[in-house]
């Protein structure tokens, strides 16, 4: 299982809020972050940020690094 976190700034350009697993490269440049737990995959990551965030879920996302089943872009 792994730590999975919602970057709470949004990404330039697009605008989406990423989720990181713990130990990307990209959540250490991350300094707004909320950790949202542990899970086997980052489905169930994204899943609970799209819960905590209803009005931006359309603006949530896996990085395209550490969680690239879960990006979408």
């Amino acid at each position: 299982m792994a730590d999975y976190y919602l970057n709470l700034s949004p990404q330039t350009g697009s605008g989406e809020y990423e989720v990181h697993r713990d130990g990307c490269y990209w959540l250490t440049l991350v300094h707004n972050r909320r950790r949202l737990g542990s899970y086997l995959t980052c489905g169930p990551a994204v899943a609970e940020a799209k819960r905590l965030y209803p009005g931006s879920a359309h603006l949530i996302n896996g990085c395209a690094y550490c969680s690239p089943q879960c990006h979408t872009g």
